[in-house]
């Protein structure tokens, strides 16, 4: 394996002939490059070979299936990591177009316990990436990530014999069929499905009218030049488009997809967004009540309502706070047997007869619909109204040079964690919890909480707080608190906006 350089640019001799990788496109939990100017195919062709190398040496079974996401070149970077995987020796099941779900899905179906997924996700064009695992349903995290970065760029990759590829022909209709064999709607609801144009436009309407939803198309339409928005919803401009959608139609609610279908965004049938914690709550609710005792994953930026809801408590429903990112979700849920993970970015894990445990838009949009089809009288809005009372704060992002953050970091968590054991108060109120699992969430006892992190690509912390009081408790948790305690470490920046 040629050891690939970092510093070839594109129209020349050397791109076409040595693989580019820069180191940067390797993160926590998946990898992403913008292509022709950090990675180009053969760049993409050493990843597949040190994939293939990492899976022998972990003494995985060498077979994968790949899938590719509606991309103009995701097709052609998929064929030049399968090219990579082939030299590692491995059997290649190409499942052709298809969600990061639907390939997450044929790591059971296909019986293939690796899987690597060609997606820029939300990303806007010339971004490519791939989302790898090596044990269904886990993706890799820092640790493997940590690992195959290494061989690549070291040049590492064994070639071995024994390559083989397949193309799986009408793969797409059997995960559809598997994902709306899980609802059966027995009333009517009128759902909008919007896709920004990505993939999720090819799968998100048939499985919604599968499971007996009347459906309205929102851009379902595949054009990988993203004319309106990014398919995203977490974006204002795709939910905007949401909303207006609901208004005009009188529909129930709107779901929307991002690029690779893994995540889903709701909005309610007032035009208003529904936070994906929020979600994640209101499922629990609903889904503790068929399940007693059930746990529950979210991350450490989701609303510390999970810990104080009164339903939750009655159904002797246990949540456990973990690390922010959709692969510690994914591997908490799967430690703890969980019944659910929510992540607040829109990731959700259904497992047991809910789901198969990854993060899959559209079994988190069959979730939705069954709460709503298991409380006939009540709509989405009069569900989330239902809920107690939270005010959340933005999450703000002061900077702090990557090679600073996390040393900085460590003292303010320890500073923390001496406050809670020297029995100190948060504006008069006790530390019931410090959660140190990914920077530190401080709980106080009526359920507030301050969150203080780092950003895990980004040369940022992150801060959030949240108040069972009022908005202005919010306010005050942050002037008065947080914003006070990091100003007091010189290495971290201006906060970019205020609450």
């Amino acid at each position: 394996m040629q050891k690939p350089r970092q510093d070839i640019r594109p129209n020349t001799a050397e791109y076409e002939t040595l693989p580019l990788v820069k180191p940067t496109g390797f993160r926590e939990y998946d990898a992403r490059w913008i292509l022709e100017k950090e990675i180009n195919l053969l760049g993409i062709q050493a990843l597949g070979l040190g994939l293939a190398t990492y899976v022998h040496e972990i003494g995985q079974t060498p077979r994968i299936a790949v899938g590719h996401d509606f991309r103009g070149y995701s097709l052609s970077v998929k064929q030049a990591l399968i090219l990579g995987l082939l030299e590692g020796g491995m059997e290649v099941l190409d499942i052709g177009l298809a969600l990061s779900p639907m390939a997450y899905y044929a790591q059971f179906a296909l019986d293939c316990p690796c899987v690597a997924m060609v997606t820029a996700s939300h990303n806007e064009n010339g971004w490519t990436g791939v989302k790898m695992g090596a044990q269904a349903p886990l993706t890799f995290g820092p640790d493997e990530m940590g690992r195959l970065k290494e061989i690549v760029l070291n040049g590492q990759g064994v070639a071995r014999a024994g390559g083989r590829l397949e193309r799986v022909e009408g793969f797409r209709e059997t995960y559809i069929k598997d994902v709306a064999s899980k609802v059966k709607l027995s009333r009517p609801l009128k759902v909008v499905a919007a896709c920004g144009n990505g993939t999720a436009g090819a799968f998100a309407p048939e499985v919604l009218r599968l499971m007996g939803a009347e459906v309205i198309e929102m851009d379902t339409d595949l054009d990988y030049t993203f004319p309106k928005y990014n398919p995203n919803p977490e974006d204002h401009a795709m939910l905007v488009q949401m909303a207006a959608k609901v208004k005009e139609t009188g529909a129930d609610l709107a779901l929307g997809f991002d690029g690779d279908g893994d995540r889903c965004g709701v909005v309610d049938d007032t035009g208003e967004e529904i936070f994906a914690d929020k979600i994640g709550l209101m499922l629990a609710r609903d889904l503790s009540a068929i399940h007693p005792n059930a746990t529950f994953v979210v991350d450490v930026k989701s609303t510390g309502l999970y810990k104080t809801d009164e339903v939750l408590k009655a159904n002797g429903a246990t949540t456990v706070y973990w690390k922010t990112g959709h692969s510690y979700i994914k591997r908490k849920t799967a430690e703890l047997n969980a019944l659910a993970g929510f992540e607040k970015s829109g990731h959700f894990f259904l497992s047991g007869d809910l789901g198969h445990g990854y993060d899959d838009g559209l079994v988190a949009a069959g979730a939705v619909l069954a709460m709503l089809d298991r409380n006939p009288g009540k709509s989405l809005s009069e569900l989330k109204t239902a809920l107690p009372d939270a005010w959340t704060s933005l999450t703000m992002s002061p900077h702090c040079d990557d090679e600073l953050k996390y040393d900085v970091l460590a003292r303010i968590v320890k500073e923390y964690e001496d406050l809670a054991a020297s029995g100190g108060e948060i504006l008069g109120r006790k530390i019931v919890e410090a959660i140190t699992v990914n920077g530190v969430r401080v709980h106080l006892e009526d359920g507030s909480w301050v969150l203080v992190r780092a950003s895990s690509n980004k040369p940022e912390l992150v801060v959030v707080v949240e108040s069972m009081r009022s908005a202005d408790d919010m306010r005050d948790l942050f002037r008065k608190e947080v914003k006070p305690r990091l100003a007091a470490h010189p290495e971290i920046g201006a906060f970019n906006q205020e609450i």
